[in-house]
């Protein structure tokens, strides 16, 4: 029997001819630092170039909405005109200079985009309600057609300011994720129903992004494991639908989980994690690498070296995707290369959240505590 090659996690690899230097991945994170417009910021650019120079192999932009009413937050990243090309382009040639690649994520936040921030009622695959009154109404067929399109043209400008790939959020209870959870979506027409149906329009905006970037420029996508609520997406109908995404043409698929309406399986899980609880995914991720070939990131939960380690040596997954940790400390996958192999500091608190949110965008309070 052929020894299995040990798989390392500074190895080079390649994803559709996108070389990375290792297999660890700034997981897309809302950063909280654009212009109200969605426009590139300087303090955005220094970020992403910390994370560079701190030897992160890919980073991931925060998600970046593709169109005004598909705003989810403040300071969000946009990519819904050609005026943010040029602020994206210099993002990109700073990061490059630092010696990483970057990806531009894609997003829509559907039922999820508040009003204060767009002006317009929010909308996804079906009318939602809740005590308070309308969530969000229902999208027409026109407005999905409009949507699909919308996320090819954010592709293309992506691809015009220089980015290195692009992934499309459809992960987290955003609008695709919306439309693939059974516990979103109650359409009965070819969007709604049947898995295959409700996975139409992210099928279909794969379609449409390829058709703007080629069958060459690298192409990711954010999934759920599952959705962690009642008649949500399960774990079984995740890998039917990466089936469905790898014979679509996808280049590599990252996975994550939970909704706003998942509780404590919120995708941002608060308590400190233990060598027990990493990561937070791995039986779904078992699972895919049994009937997936593209290459799998994995996120959430991951926080000591010896972890990741191990889940890209036994294969469970093919890159380390890492949010919170790389928040409290850009440089660690450089301090693991270097040999102080401690685990991150992260508390998993959450109240690098409360500094997006209410002050000067995503920082870690304990920063200036890091070893």
């Amino acid at each position: 029997m052929t020894e299995k090659k040990k798989t390392g996690l500074f190895e080079e690899t390649s994803i559709n001819g996108m070389i990375l230097k290792n297999r660890f991945v700034r997981s897309a994170t809302w950063e909280a630092m654009a212009e109200d417009d969605g426009s590139c910021t300087q303090r955005l650019i220094d970020l992403m170039v910390e994370l560079a120079y701190g030897e992160v192999g890919l980073l991931i932009t925060g998600h970046a909405y593709v169109v005004k009413n598909g705003q989810a937050g403040p300071g969000q990243l946009g990519i819904y005109g050609e005026k943010h090309i040029p602020g994206l382009s210099r993002m990109v040639d700073s990061v490059h200079k630092a010696g990483s690649r970057v990806v531009l994520q894609l997003a829509h936040a559907g039922c999820h985009a508040p009003y204060e921030l767009t002006g317009v009622e929010a909308a996804g695959p079906s009318k939602m309600e809740d005590e308070k009154g309308l969530i969000c109404r229902e999208l027409s067929l026109k407005e999905i057609n409009e949507i699909i399109e919308i996320f090819g043209e954010g592709a293309s400008r992506a691809k015009k300011a220089g980015f290195d790939g692009v992934q499309i959020h459809a992960a987290h209870g955003y609008l695709l994720s919306q439309f693939l959870s059974p516990y979103y979506n109650k359409r009965n027409d070819e969007y709604g129903g049947c898995t295959e149906n409700r996975a139409r329009i992210v099928m279909e905006v794969v379609e449409c992004i390829r058709d703007s970037v080629g069958v060459e420029y690298p192409l990711l996508i954010k999934i759920n494991s599952e959705d962690f609520v009642d008649g949500g997406l399960s774990q079984k109908e995740m890998v039917y639908i990466a089936a469905m995404l790898e014979k679509n043409g996808v280049d590599s698929i990252e996975l994550s989980g939970g909704t706003p309406y998942s509780g404590k399986y919120r995708a941002f899980r608060k308590g400190r994690i233990g060598s027990d609880d990493e990561p937070y995914y791995k039986d779904a991720a078992i699972r895919y690498k049994k009937e997936i070939d593209i290459p799998l990131m994995l996120v959430g939960g991951i926080r000591s070296y010896q972890a990741a380690e191990s889940l890209v040596e036994e294969g469970i997954t093919d890159y380390i995707s890492l949010c919170r940790p790389l928040i409290r400390e850009p440089r660690l996958i450089l301090r693991w290369k270097s040999g102080f192999r401690a685990s991150s500091a992260c508390l998993s608190d959450n109240l690098c959240l409360k500094n997006a949110i209410d002050g000067p965008g995503l920082s870690c309070v304990w920063k200036d505590h890091v070893c």
